[in-house]
Formats: structure tokens, sequence, C-alpha cells
């Protein structure tokens, strides 16, 4: 038995928005926090371009899962590029080192 193309189809759009979900802990924590020393600026470009030749692929296939969850995670993933630079242009503290335990 074959599942219906609406099944699929809602299948694909429950992940999309999961998947969507994942930085959105990440953009509430930063700003609650004004700090975002803990965010890797290549891991932050390599994700955004990620996400648009996703986007690219999605718009090719007409594939509406694929661009909704690839959509959402690049406003989030450019929301924290932005936190990113200016909480470090207000002056943001670097990160403690880390103390040897004794």
């Amino acid at each position: 038995m074959q599942p219906s193309p609406s099944l699929v189809s809602d299948i694909g759009l429950v992940a999309a928005a999961l998947s969507a979900l994942t930085f959105f802990p990440q953009v509430v924590h930063t700003w609650r926090t004004r700090s975002s020393n803990g965010l890797s600026g290549p891991m932050l470009a390599v994700g955004a371009s990620s996400m648009v030749l996703w986007l690219v692929y999605g718009a090719y296939k007409h594939n509406l899962p694929i661009l909704f969850g690839n959509g959402v995670n690049l406003f989030f993933t450019l929301l924290l590029v932005f936190f990113k630079h200016h909480f470090q242009q207000l002056g943001e503290p670097e990160k403690p080192a880390p103390t040897p335990e004794t």
C-alpha cells in the first residue's frame, strides 16, 4: 500500500516545521543573554550557505516543505548573524577562558 501524496506532503511539512524550530531556542537564548560568545561565525556562514542552496533546490522542485523549513531556518540564522555582529559592536565582553580544575 502506497501512502497518499497528501500524507507524504503533510509529513514533509511537519518535518520542515520541526527543523525550522531548531534554531529558535538559540535565538531566544542569544537575545536574552545579549551574548553571542557561544556562536561560531564559520558555522553560521556554512549553515546559511547550505540553506540558500536548499532554497534554490526547493524552488526548482516546487517543494513547499523544503522551502518552508529552510526559509525559516535561514531567517533565524541571519538573525543570529545580526546578533553576533550587533553585540560585538556594543563591546560584548570576551568569553572568559576556562580555568583548569585542580
